[in-house]
């Protein structure tokens, strides 16, 4: 018993239509089906069909439609009934040579060009009814009908029946609804005998997914596996071993040492397509996201996920631990580091590798290799600016061809931004900083050393330059920490959304005289928790040209106070103190600046201040002179 574990992935109901010339008993079959016996008397036309779900062997809605010569309504007529339908059962008289060349000469072309006009491939059933009336019964008009398939490979199968003995009816109406739901056309050449390139390497996908191990086999553990994904079933040894032995008998190469290769593994469908059992394929490829195109369908790569503005997606513990043991698995050197081969192998179930150079965003190995590390962050980075591409690649790479579910359980989107800000305090486990400064404060250096990195080359069609690493504060909490470098090109639109981050560093250098000034600029229209940190410290620091020194007006806008950078390698101790601050001012957004006001606001202040001083100076001299 095969289950169909994906019927989304099916077709939801299928319209049989028959064809054929008058009188050679299409509305006889469907009368015989319905009844279950032989009508007496036939009308020119059967009505429409319904054949319930649950009486259907796929369990799915069967819509039979009887087309009559006798009652011939024209040609637009014809032609929107064919279109209508999923599969035509093309009948003919096998005591009627001239019903057989009306179908090799009229009924077969028509349906060939009704196809090619809709770019669709629908399937027929070639049905020779009456065979009752054959009279010497040794005698089969199966081979007349060779020719013919070989011309048409539209042509799914050829039935023989007869409507007045009940014989093969039930079977004929199973196959045109088989030939829909499990084509053999995308699978299989019939005349080279082999499968088509693009089933063979879907197969391949599905192979390298389960293949757990990554050795290039599947072992009896595997294949059992394998068995229980897709037909939640387990595999009988007697039928493994059954399997292994046919393998054995006609593929050379296909078990080695006990366990079933690639080769053996395709031949084994090729074997099911031929003999018939082809749902046997198609529920493995429904199974790991395949449509009768052969291609993994936008319902298994993208799955619904809502994600309000100001939230953001990040993986759950379930998705990263899939990631990791997908990381172990292609590690075959067991170094911990995956090699440009090794990462290849990885994504050779995707259309491709979908990072590019990476070395410049995350921790690398010293010949740039992807660390574990590294490798944890990259994902972590990519499902917070990408979610639907990253969750698009978690489907390609068979996270949801197992018992999880789809990739909705490997991720989780975080509450609006805006209310971790009315509550204090974040719950994110992945946090995001955007650095902003003016032109040559040392906005790169300082992002580059949260991965610990020098100089480092940024691609040139971009000003802007990225990084993530996990950082551990207060203790053992551990959080993930983006800094992404706002560029000129893109300062004033993140501007006028307030910043729309979790924490705006605001770089200033302390050799300039002017750099604090132009930062203040920038700080006076965020809206998200600040900080300003005064980079190139190991330099000759200069007097600010600006009314309060970077202390006093933090503490008057009720910042942090500022934090003082240095890049220089030596330094890594005091780096990644900075670092740990900036994660716990954003894990606690505007616990320090519950106080914060506008600059106009603390200068009108200010202003009031000196006036209300220079009035009580006055008015104290007043008094001195009055006594």
């Amino acid at each position: 018993h095969y289950y169909i574990t994906n019927n989304l992935r099916m077709k939801k109901e299928v319209r049989i239509l028959l064809l054929g010339d008058a009188d050679v008993g299409k509305t006889s079959l469907i009368l015989s089906l319905v009844s279950e016996e032989f009508p007496q008397h036939v009308p020119l036309r059967a009505e429409e069909i319904t054949i319930p779900a649950a009486v259907t062997p796929e369990g799915v809605p069967t819509h039979i439609v009887d087309f009559s010569s006798r009652e011939y309504l024209g040609e637009e007529f014809l032609i929107k009934e064919m279109q209508r339908a999923d599969v035509f059962c093309l009948v003919y008289g096998v005591d009627d040579e001239k019903s057989l060349e009306s179908t090799r000469s009229y009924w077969l072309p028509k349906v060939r060009e009704i196809n090619d006009g809709d770019n669709l491939s629908r399937p027929v059933i070639l049905v020779g009814n009456k065979d009752d009336l054959l009279l010497d019964l040794d005698e089969s008009p199966l081979e007349s009908v060779l020719p013919l398939m070989n011309e048409y490979p539209e042509i799914e199968t050829c039935v023989e029946c007869s409507a007045k003995r009940l014989k093969n009816i039930s079977e004929l109406f199973y196959y045109a609804q088989k030939a829909v739901l499990h084509p053999t056309a995308p699978l299989y050449l019939p005349d080279l005998g082999k499968l088509k390139p693009a089933c063979a390497e879907a197969l391949r996908r599905v192979f390298r997914i389960c293949d757990m191990d990554n050795d290039g086999f599947l072992s009896d553990h595997e294949l059992n596996e394998f068995q229980k994904r897709c037909f939640n079933a387990p595999l009988q040894q007697s039928n493994l071993m059954e399997v292994k032995n046919l393998i054995k008998k006609y593929c050379d190469n296909g078990i080695i040492d006990n366990k079933m290769s690639e080769m053996g593994f395709l031949f084994l469908h090729t074997i099911f397509i031929q003999k018939g059992r082809h749902e046997t394929t198609w529920t493995v490829l429904r199974k790991f996201g395949y449509t009768d195109q052969l291609e993994v369908s936008d319902e298994y790569l993208r799955p619904d996920l809502h994600v309000e503005s100001g939230s953001s997606v990040e993986l759950t513990d379930e998705g990263s631990e899939y990631l990791i043991s997908l990381f172990h698995k292609h590690d075959t050197d067991r170094d911990v580091i995956l090699s440009p081969s090794e990462l290849a192998n990885l994504f050779s179930v995707c259309p491709n590798i979908p990072w590019g150079d990476f070395s410049a965003s995350v921790m690398t190995s010293e010949m740039g290799w992807l660390t574990l590390e590294g490798y944890e962050a990259l994902w972590t980075l990519n499902m917070m600016l990408y979610p639907e591409h990253t969750m698009e690649y978690l489907g390609y790479l068979g996270y949801n061809s197992d018992t999880r579910g789809t990739q909705l359980t490997a991720v989780q989107v975080t509450p609006p931004r805006q209310e971790d800000f009315k509550r204090q305090v974040s719950c994110r486990n992945v946090l995001l900083s955007y650095v902003f400064g003016p032109k040559g404060c040392g906005k790169s250096c300082f992002i580059n050393r949260l991965i610990r990195k020098g100089e480092i080359e940024i691609s040139p069609e971009t000003d802007r330059h990225i990084c993530i690493n996990k950082i551990r504060y207060q203790g053992q909490e551990e959080k993930y920490f983006i800094v992404q470098e706002v560029g000129a090109g893109d300062q004033d639109e993140i501007l006028e959304k307030g910043g729309d981050c979790d924490l705006a560093i605001i770089l200033y250098d302390t050799s300039r005289q002017d750099s604090f000034s132009r930062a203040v600029e920038i700080q006076e229209r965020l809206d998200v928790p600040s900080v300003f940190i005064g980079a190139k410290s190991d330099k000759t620091t200069v007097k600010q040209d600006y009314d309060y020194t970077p202390e006093q007006y933090s503490q008057m806008a009720g910042l942090p106070p500022p934090l003082f950078f240095s890049a220089m390698p030596d330094r890594e101790s005091s780096q990644l103190k900075i670092f740990q601050s900036c994660v716990l001012f954003a894990s606690l957004p505007f616990q320090q600046q519950s106080a914060a006001m506008p600059l106009t606001k603390i200068i009108t202040t200010s202003a009031a201040v000196a006036v209300a001083g220079v009035a009580a100076f006055f008015l104290f001299r007043y008094v001195r002179h009055g006594r």
